[in-house]
């Protein structure tokens, strides 16, 4: 007797934050009696510490399926995602697409899948900064339009779907995969012997580094703050106050790196020798960094989580965030970027606060989401 059909879920990655959300549903999934994962990398990001390290530190195989799309415009990059994904659905046959996050992976290939009637899942479904100048806000706002099933990270999140004409049975708060991959692998990191390098790859040397010197992680990459350069030089003047404080850690972003050389604002930052400029680092490289820091400033997403659950201050030089409830419950703050130095300062003199972290903000999402997938 042949054994019966497997529920087949393609899963979708297109950026390395996605990949931090997939794999702790990926070793869920792994020789599952009943369901099947697939893997697909879009290839919308790429880069060689992700390629080389980060399915091994993430415990997960390698995609069955790459795209390799790259870059582009955001129109350019969508078609080729969806006319991509499109032969892979051909293919594959799969029952549900499972997608995660907000990057154009995400919705151009909800939108292939709800065309060819396959059951869209969309992970941190109802997150809203209400900042449509943001392209992740429209590919939120689209992709939550065409799911079927809906997974929140927050009370927050399912309110918006619910707002939105959602039908609440369809929505499911479950926590916060992210979580998952930073309390499983933070202990791991803790033990990691740092070898990094500069932007020229020279070794780094940061043996200043211990229990007793406050240092802070920064990451800045947000078109809003770096492509203009009126404002990117309000943010290099801001750093370099900062860093009279205490060291600043800075795993530079190719978009961030390539208009300080354009605006020929490079030098100006290498002039503090309180600044540490890495290239991009492996996930237990940043965990490791970014845990034992005092302060994170940075105009990211998924970092101001982490930081929550760690209890770690975190600055969030934006004027709105999709994950308020790192604010209400957490250690976030939204600044402007001329108030870097000033709300720093305002940190390192204050005695440590004991944050709250959010419900199902565990560990346990994933085992909770596949309890989901197969009653589902």
């Amino acid at each position: 007797m042949n054994p019966p059909k497997k529920y087949k879920i393609i899963l979708v990655a297109g950026a390395r934050p996605n990949f931090m959300k997939i794999a702790p549903l990926m070793n869920a999934l792994k020789d599952h009696s009943t369901l099947e994962a697939i893997l697909v990398h879009t290839g919308q990001h790429y880069d060689e510490k992700m390629s080389h390290s980060f399915f091994d530190q993430l415990n997960i195989p390698k995609p069955q399926i790459n795209l390799e799309v790259g870059s582009g415009s955001h129109a350019t990059q969508t078609a080729r995602i969806m006319e991509k994904f499109e032969a892979v659905c051909f293919s594959e046959e799969p029952d549900m697409v499972l997608v995660v996050g907000d990057v154009n992976s995400t919705a151009a290939c909800s939108l292939v899948a709800s065309k060819l009637h396959i059951k869209v899942c969309h992970y941190e479904a109802g997150l809203r900064s209400r900042d449509r100048n943001m392209p992740e806000e429209i590919n939120r706002l689209v992709t939550d339009a065409i799911t079927d099933l809906f997974i929140t990270t927050s009370a927050d999140a399912s309110e918006n779907l619910i707002s939105e004409g959602i039908l609440p049975e369809n929505i499911h708060m479950l926590g916060n995969l992210m979580i998952d991959s930073l309390v499983s692998h933070l202990g791991l990191a803790s033990t990691q012997k740092l070898n990094l390098h500069d932007v020229t790859g020279n070794s780094l040397d940061l043996s200043w580094r211990t229990k007793t010197t406050p240092y802070a992680m920064m990451t800045f990459h947000r078109p809003s703050n770096v492509d203009e350069e009126d404002s990117l030089r309000i943010l290099v003047e801001e750093w370099l106050k900062t860093a009279e404080l205490m060291p600043i850690i800075f795993p530079i972003h190719p978009r961030t790196l390539g208009r300080l050389k354009h605006f020929e604002l490079f030098d100006r930052l290498i002039s503090s020798s309180n600044i540490f400029l890495t290239g991009p680092l492996a996930y237990l490289d940043f965990l490791k960094l970014v845990s034992e820091s005092a302060l994170v400033i940075t105009d990211s997403g998924g970092i101001q989580e982490e930081t929550t659950y760690l209890k770690i201050p975190c600055l969030t030089v934006r004027p709105t965030t999709e994950r308020p409830i790192t604010i209400w419950e957490g250690s976030n703050q939204l600044i402007h970027p001329e108030n870097i130095f000033t709300k720093s300062k305002q940190i390192t003199e204050i005695p440590k606060v004991d944050y709250e972290v959010p419900k199902y903000w565990e560990g346990q999402s994933a085992t909770r989401i596949l309890n989901l997938l197969q009653s589902y």
